[in-house]
């Protein structure tokens, strides 16, 4: 039963960010503007690297490979995007300051699943587990 929770929950954890790598990659303006924003350089550039991150870490994460390496890296990226990009939040209207500090929780917390993922593992049910790399409970 616990194998069967770990892949829903791979399945829920990947979502965000196979998507949210797949639209930087196929429209990265919005998130170069963010990342020129926040003045960082080279934010074309930028955003494509974080899409190719997001999307690869994301399908690692659903297709349970490499799962504890891709787990301790999105921990340490949402924990990074959510101060770089999020905690100053009286920068703007009340509502996007109100947006961004749910985005901060939201970033933490995630990291927090995130380091959870890289503790347990990938489960029976994972890329891990067919290769060895993962003891099934």
């Amino acid at each position: 039963m616990s194998n069967a929770i770990i892949l829903i929950a791979r399945i829920l954890l990947s979502f965000m960010f196979v998507l949210s790598g797949f639209m930087k990659l196929t429209d990265p303006a919005g998130t170069a503007g963010m990342i020129a924003g926040a003045g960082l350089p080279a934010a074309t550039l930028l955003a494509y690297v974080a899409g190719l991150f997001e999307l690869l870490a994301g399908l690692a994460v659903l297709t349970g490979f490499q799962v504890r390496i891709a787990g301790w890296l999105l921990a340490g990226f949402c924990v990074f995007t959510g101060i770089a990009f999020h905690l100053p939040y009286a920068s703007g209207t009340e509502l996007v300051n109100i947006l961004n500090q749910i985005m901060v929780m939201k970033n933490i917390t995630l990291a927090g699943a995130y380091i959870l993922l890289a503790t347990v593992g990938a489960g029976a049910y994972s890329i891990d587990a067919r290769r060895g790399a993962y003891a099934a409970a």
